[in-house]
C-alpha cells in the first residue's frame, strides 16, 4: 500500500512539472521570458529527470538565440498564429529600440504576409516599424529604389497606416545614400498615390488621400506640378459631404497645400470645377460643387467669394433649389455651402437678401440634419447684419422667437449632428443681448448645455462652439481709458453723432455679472476643468477669457476655487509655452484670472500639502508686474493686472510659511521697488502692502536692516510713504517701519534720514488708529534701542515735541495695546 501511494505521487509530480514546463513554453513564446523561466525553474526543481521538462528546457534554450519580435513574427506569418501578431505589436509599442538587423528581418518577414483575416495587425506591425526603426526604412527604401511598383502595391494593399510609412520612408534623407535618388522614389511614389485616388471607387478610406497629403505638405513646390486639372478635380471631389470625415479632412488637406504652392493656375483649375459642374444643373454634379465650394470658403475665401457673388449666381440659386426640392443631397450639399459662405460680410448679405425665404422653409419642413443646418445660417446671417438698425429689432425678435427655441430643443436630442447645429447656430445667436438673457435665465439649459460638453464625446466643433456660447455670456465690455474715450468720441464727431453710441443695457456690467452668477451656479468651471485636456490652442485662449471675466466679482472666486480653477489656470499657463502675440496674452490672461482668485481666498485651503503648490502661483503672478515687451497694446498701460496681481501676492505673502515670501523677495523686489515710485496711487498703495507682508520673512528685514546704500535707498523710499497722501499707503508703509525698527541698524537709518524721525513722529497724530497704533510702535522700537544708537534716538525724539505727543496718546486713547506701548516709550524717553 505504501508502494502504491509514492507511485501515485511520483506521477502527480511528473504531471505537474509538466504542466509548468508547457506553460514556460506558452509565456516564452508570448514575449514573457521571465515568467516563462520561472516556470520552468520550477519545473525542474520538482522533476529535474522528465523527458517532457528537459524537452523544454532545450527548445527555450534554442529560442533564446532568436530575438523575440523575430520569434513573434515568424509564427504570426508563417503559422498563421494572431496571438503572436498582437503580441509582436504589443512588444512594439512598449519596448525600446529594436536591434537594426532584427528590425530589417521582421520587416521582411510581415510584408510578405497573404492571411488577409489578419491585416489590422499587419498593418500596425509594419507602421511601426518604419516609424521607429531607421534600419527598417532604410532596408525599404532599398527595395524602392529597385522596384518601385511592386513595393508600392505590396505595401499600399496591406494598410492605410503602412501606406503611408511609404511617404515616411521617401521623406527621410538620412536612409537615402543621394538626394537625387530618393527625389526620384518620391515622385514615383506620390504619383503611384494619385494613381490610386483616380481608380474609380478605389480610395474610400483616404489611403491614397492620406499619402498624397503627407508628401504634399513636405514637398508641395516641388510635387504641385504633377497634379494635373483630372487630378485635382479628382481631390475635389472627395470633399463631397457624403464621405467619410477622414476622406474630406485629407481632401481639404491636399487642396490647401496644392493652392497655395500652384497659386493663380490651382484657383482657376477650382474656378472652372465649381463654374462647370454648376452649369450642368445636374443633380451629382451641383452635390461636387457645393460641397467643394463649402470646403474651399476657409481656405481662400477672396477666391470662393468672388465665385459666389458671380452676377447672377445667388440669385439664380434658389429658382434652381425650388427645382431641386425634391433632391435631399443637392439642398443638403446646397446648405453646407450657404454656411460656409457666411464667413465673408458680402455673401452673408447676399444670403441675407436672396435665400432668407427658402432658409426659413427649409428650417421648418425639412428633413434629417437639414432644419437645423438652415437654422444655423439664419443665426449667422441675422447674428452678424445689426448694423443695419432697421431691422435689427425684428431680427433679434426672430431670433428670440423661433430660432433660440429650436436650437435649446436640439441640444437635447440625441443626434450628434443635431447637437452640432444647435451649438454652431447658439455661438452665433449668443452674440445677441437678449439672447444672452434668455440662455443664462434657463438653468435647466445651462446644465443640459455644459453636460454636452463634458460629456466625453463631444467633437471639437462642438467644443470650439460650446466655448463660445460661454464666452459670449460672460464677456464684459472692454473697460476703456480716459484716451481711448476722446478717440471714441472723435471718431463719433467725425460720424456726425453727438455722442457716444450707448451700450445695450443687457451688456451692461451688472447684467453681465447676473449671467457670470447663472454660468457658475451651473457647474460652468467643474466642465471647464473637465475638458481641459482636449483643448486646442484656440480653445485654450477661450477658456482663459471665459475664466477671467468669472473671476471679475469677488463672490465667484470661492466657488471658482472649490471646483478646480486654480488647478486648472496653472496647468494652461504652464502649457502656453510660445511667444506669439496671442500665446503671451493668453499667459497674461491665465496669470490675471489666477490673481483675480487669489485675492479673495485663503492660501492655506487652495495649496495644501501635495500639488500644485504655492510657489507655482508666484512666477504667473510676478509677470504682471511688469509691462510684457512682446505684447504692448496701444494707448497707455493697463495697470489693473498689476495692480490685481500685488494684491494677490499680498495674501500669498501672508501665509504662515516664509517660504512664499521668501520667493517673492529673490525673484522680484527690485520690481516692487519700482511700482512703490509709481505715479499710481491704487498700484503704489498695493505694492507697499506687499512690502508690509514680506517683512515678516527673514530675507524682508534683511534687506533693509543689512547697512548697505541699497538698504539705505530702500528705508529711504519706505519712510516717504509713510508721509503721503494716501491712508492706506500711510499705513501699509507705517506697518512696515513698525517691524525693521526692532533692529539697531535700521534705527540708524532712520536717525540718518532728513525728516525720518519727524515723519514717524507723525504717525503718532494720525486720526487712523491704525496708523497711530504703528506710529507708537516705531517710536517705541527706536527709543529702546541700545545706546549709542538708542540715545541719539532719544534725543531727536524729545527735541520733536516726541514726550508731548505720547502723553497725549496715553491720556486720550482707549485701546489698552496703544496705552501699553505708549507708556513703554514714554518710560525710555524718561531714563
Amino acid at each position: 500500500m505504501q508502494s502504491d501511494s509514492r507511485l501515485i505521487s511520483e506521477d502527480d509530480t511528473e504531471m505537474r512539472a509538466v504542466v509548468l514546463a508547457a506553460n514556460a513554453l506558452k509565456l516564452v513564446a508570448s514575449g514573457r521570458a521571465e515568467d516563462g523561466s520561472r516556470a520552468l525553474r520550477e519545473a525542474a526543481s520538482i522533476a529535474p529527470q522528465s523527458a517532457k521538462v528537459k524537452e523544454a528546457i532545450l527548445e527555450i534554450q534554442s529560442r533564446e538565440s532568436i530575438h523575440i519580435l523575430q520569434q513573434l513574427c515568424a509564427q504570426f506569418i508563417l503559422e498563421n498564429n494572431a496571438q503572436s501578431g498582437k503580441d509582436a505589436l504589443d512588444y512594439l509599442a512598449s519596448s525600446g529600440n529594436v536591434p537594426p538587423e532584427i528590425a530589417e528581418v521582421c520587416l521582411a518577414l510581415v510584408v510578405k504576409g497573404t492571411n488577409t483575416s489578419e491585416r489590422a495587425t499587419q498593418n500596425g506591425i509594419i507602421a511601426r516599424l518604419l516609424q521607429d526603426s531607421s534600419a527598417a526604412r532604410a532596408a525599404l527604401a532599398t527595395r524602392l529604389q529597385q522596384s518601385p511598383t511592386l513595393v508600392f502595391s505590396e505595401i499600399y494593399d496591406i494598410g492605410s497606416d503602412a501606406s503611408s510609412g511609404l511617404a515616411t520612408v521617401v521623406l527621410d534623407s538620412s536612409v537615402w545614400s543621394k538626394e537625387a535618388t530618393r527625389d526620384a522614389c518620391e515622385r514615383d511614389v506620390f504619383q503611384l498615390f494619385l494613381a490610386k485616388l483616380m481608380e474609380a471607387g478605389h480610395d474610400l478610406d483616404g489611403r491614397a488621400l492620406r499619402g498624397v497629403s503627407k508628401l504634399l505638405a513636405t514637398d508641395a513646390k516641388k510635387l504641385h506640378v504633377l497634379l494635373d486639372e483630372d487630378t485635382f478635380s479628382a481631390i475635389l471631389g472627395c470633399l463631397d459631404y457624403r464621405l467619410s470625415t477622414e476622406v474630406r479632412s485629407q481632401a481639404t488637406i491636399v487642396t490647401a497645400k496644392y493652392l497655395e504652392a500652384s497659386e493663380d493656375k490651382g484657383q482657376l483649375n477650382l474656378s472652372k470645377f465649381i463654374s462647370t459642374r454648376v452649369a450642368r444643373h445636374n443633380g451629382e454634379d451641383l452635390v461636387l460643387a457645393f460641397s467643394a465650394a463649402a470646403a474651399i470658403f476657409p481656405l481662400v475665401p477672396s477666391t470662393a467669394s468672388a465665385l459666389f457673388l458671380t452676377e447672377g449666381f445667388v440669385p439664380s440659386l434658389m429658382p434652381l433649389l425650388e427645382k431641386r426640392s425634391k433632391s435631399e443631397k443637392v439642398e443638403h450639399a446646397a446648405l453646407e455651402m450657404l454656411s460656409a459662405a457666411c464667413i465673408d460680410t458680402a455673401c452673408r448679405e447676399a444670403i441675407r437678401t436672396h435665400c432668407s425665404g427658402w432658409l426659413q422653409h427649409v428650417r421648418d419642413t425639412g428633413l434629417n440634419q437639414k432644419p437645423g443646418l438652415a437654422a444655423v445660417i439664419l443665426a449667422k446671417v441675422r447674428g452678424l447684419t445689426r448694423e443695419q438698425k432697421a431691422k435689427e429689432t425684428r431680427d433679434r425678435k426672430e431670433d428670440a422667437d423661433d430660432l433660440v427655441p429650436m436650437f435649446k430643443r436640439m441640444m437635447t436630442e440625441n443626434e450628434e449632428h443635431k447637437k452640432q447645429s444647435a451649438v454652431e447656430g447658439l455661438a452665433y445667436a449668443s452674440i445677441q443681448p437678449n439672447v444672452k438673457e434668455l440662455l443664462s435665465s434657463d438653468q435647466d439649459f445651462l446644465k443640459a448645455f455644459l453636460a454636452v460638453l463634458r460629456g466625453g464625446q463631444a467633437s471639437s466643433t462642438i467644443m470650439f462652439g460650446g466655448l463660445t456660447i460661454i464666452d459670449n455670456l460672460t464677456k464684459y465690455l472692454p473697460i476703456l481709458s480716459e484716451e481711448q474715450r476722446r478717440i471714441s468720441q472723435l471718431k463719433a464727431y467725425a460720424n456726425a453723432s453727438k455722442a457716444l453710441p450707448k451700450s445695450d443695457p443687457l451688456d451692461e456690467d451688472n447684467a453681465v455679472t447676473k449671467r457670470c452668477s447663472a454660468v457658475v451656479k451651473a457647474g460652468a468651471v467643474s466642465t471647464l476643468v473637465g475638458i481641459s485636456k482636449s483643448l486646442s490652442s484656440t480653445s485654450i485662449a477661450i477658456v482663459l477669457c471665459i475664466l477671467l471675466s468669472l473671476s471679475r466679482t469677488s463672490h465667484h472666486r470661492a466657488t471658482i476655487a472649490q471646483q478646480g480653477g486654480i488647478k486648472l489656470l496653472l496647468q494652461l499657463y504652464m502649457s502656453v509655452t510660445g511667444q506669439t502675440e496671442s500665446e503671451v496674452r493668453s499667459r497674461r490672461i491665465a496669470a490675471h484670472a489666477l490673481a483675480r482668485i487669489l485675492i479673495s481666498v485663503d492660501p492655506t485651503l487652495v495649496f495644501p500639502s501635495g500639488s500644485p503648490s504655492l510657489i507655482s502661483a508666484i512666477r504667473p503672478l510676478l509677470s504682471l508686474l511688469t509691462e510684457d515687451p512682446d505684447y504692448v497694446t496701444d494707448g497707455p498701460r493697463d495697470l489693473l493686472p498689476t495692480f490685481e496681481a500685488l494684491l494677490a501676492l499680498t495674501n500669498l505673502a501672508s501665509t504662515p510659511s516664509p517660504e512664499a515670501a521668501e520667493t517673492i523677495i529673490r525673484l522680484a523686489f527690485p520690481t516692487i521697488e519700482d511700482l512703490q515710485l509709481g505715479s499710481n496711487t491704487m498700484v503704489r498703495r498695493a505694492s507697499t502692502e506687499l512690502v508690509c507682508n514680506l517683512m515678516t520673512s527673514p530675507s524682508g528685514i534683511e534687506i533693509f536692516a543689512d547697512e548697505s546704500k541699497a538698504a539705505a535707498r530702500r528705508l529711504h523710499i519706505l519712510v516717504a510713504l509713510a508721509d503721503v497722501e494716501d491712508e492706506a499707503t500711510r499705513r501699509a508703509a507705517g506697518g512696515a517701519l513698525a517691524t525693521i525698527t526692532e533692529f539697531e541698524s535700521t534705527v540708524k537709518g532712520v536717525l540718518a534720514i532728513e525728516r525720518g524721525v519727524e515723519i514717524l513722529i507723525s504717525l503718532c497724530e494720525d486720526k487712523d488708529e491704525g496708523i497711530l497704533h504703528r506710529g507708537v510702535v516705531c517710536i517705541r522700537n527706536l527709543v529702546s534701542t541700545d545706546d549709542p544708537t538708542g540715545k541719539k534716538a532719544r534725543e531727536s525724539v524729545m527735541n520733536l515735541r516726541g514726550v508731548e505727543v505720547l502723553k497725549a496718546i496715553v491720556n486720550g486713547t482707549g485701546n489698552r495695546g496703544i496705552l501699553e506701548l505708549g507708556v513703554e516709550a514714554l518710560k525710555a524717553l524718561m531714563q
